[in-house]
């Protein structure tokens, strides 16, 4: 790499926290690494005011559309995730986005750009056709196993997956293999950084039992019931402790505060500590995200899947539920039961869990992109052959949108 500072930009948006968790990780990974060769700015382009107002309010409602309207969701999902529908969905996102990535990359211009997020590729594409010139980007896929094909755009420079089952989809969907990488879901360095910590010495630094087990539980707006979940763990009449931790929702938060609970419970808001409290707990109760599926798994902690989307995140569940590093528990009865199970006969089954995630998801994936943003960085740029772009001209036309 050259000692020019290179400028590197990571686009992500704010629906759930998974998207931006990974592009904090990159960020983190990057500047650990050649902190003193690049800048790297993280920016939404969703929230730019060319980007409708409707559009721009949908990220944040996102948990609500999902639990509220599942099937319709789910619905959705299946019917777009082939050929056809995503080359509608991209001309839609190149109407409404085109604009803001266009304004992104004029006022940054960036050498690279990064992606946790893809409806962002065909309107990068489009800045690239239209501009005449080629800024390479890489994007980084947020879910396990269960890949929409929307993710699939043959204009990335690189494709990072999670795991083997995503890259052969990938191959499948038309990717040239040389483009697709198996890294991993990008997440905090500081779980890597923790694995040789010993869980007794964080629990002393975070205030507490270091001989109770101890069960994290993470709240989301999207789970229903999360209180008949926690009620049954704290009557189970199990030695534990429960660590509870809001996400940053009001009305979550004021459930665990106005609980009178009969174990030794610590309640949070919103962490920045998330590795610790992972490193520190002996099995999390969340829902399956894939970004904290990744970490928890990263982290070696057995998960307790209590609610998934219709959609992708089905197969998070799947992956964990047979490599036996977890179980899926949609009811408070059948996390009872699996609790009961983990915690007998020296908590055989849970220790066997634990060994089982360590070993499923690198913990240094972040690591690993960044590297691939370095190898990137130092090659020369290629020379784009921008075919006809009529059609994108008169599709942008069309809406009166100015090139």
């Amino acid at each position: 790499m050259s000692d020019e500072l290179k400028r590197l930009l990571i686009l992500t948006v704010d629906a759930g926290f998974g998207h931006r968790s990974a592009a904090e990780a990159i960020q983190n990974a990057l500047l650990e690494k050649i902190s003193e060769k690049c800048v790297v700015k993280i920016e939404n382009p969703l929230n730019n005011p060319n980007v409708p107002s409707v559009i721009r309010k949908s990220q944040y409602d996102y948990d609500s559309i999902v639990k509220k309207l599942p099937e319709l969701y789910k619905t959705g999902y299946e019917i777009s995730d082939a050929n056809l529908p995503v080359s509608f969905m991209e001309a839609g996102f190149i109407i409404v986005l085109y604009q803001a990535v266009k304004q992104t990359i004029k006022d940054f211009n960036p050498e690279l750009v990064i992606t946790t997020y893809p409806v962002f590729q065909a309107p990068l594409d489009a800045v690239n056709k239209l501009g005449n010139f080629h800024v390479p980007y890489i994007t980084v896929v947020t879910d396990l196993v269960t890949i929409h094909h929307v993710w699939f755009n043959t204009g990335v420079s690189f494709l990072t997956v999670p795991t083997k089952a995503g890259a052969q989809r990938a191959i499948e969907s038309g990717l040239p293999p040389e483009k697709v990488l198996k890294t991993g879901i990008p997440v905090d360095p500081q779980i890597y950084a923790l694995k040789k910590v010993k869980k007794e010495e964080l629990r002393r630094e975070l205030g507490w039992r270091e001989d109770l087990t101890t069960i994290l539980v993470v709240g989301s707006p999207r789970i229903t019931s999360l209180d008949g979940f926690l009620e049954v763990f704290d009557n189970s009449g199990h030695n534990i402790q429960l660590v509870c931790v809001a996400s940053g929702n009001e009305d979550i938060l004021q459930s665990f505060q106005d609980t009178k609970w009969h174990h030794q419970t610590f309640i949070y808001d919103f962490v920045e500590n998330m590795p610790k409290l992972m490193r520190a707990s002996d099995l999390i109760v969340c829902k399956a995200g894939g970004l904290i599926t990744t970490e928890a798994l990263a982290s070696g902690l057995p998960i307790m899947h209590i609610h998934h989307l219709p959609g992708q995140e089905k197969g998070n569940v799947d992956f964990v539920v047979e490599n036996q590093a977890g179980e899926y528990c949609p009811t408070p009865l059948k996390a009872l039961k699996t609790l009961s199970h983990w915690l007998r006969d020296d908590q055989n089954l849970l220790k066997q869990a634990a060994e089982n995630a360590s070993t499923l998801v690198p913990a240094d994936a972040a690591m690993t992109i960044a590297q691939k943003v370095c190898d990137l960085l130092d090659q020369p740029s290629p020379k784009m052959a921008h075919n006809d772009t009529k059609p994108l001209r008169d599709l942008l036309a069309k809406f009166n949108i100015r090139i």
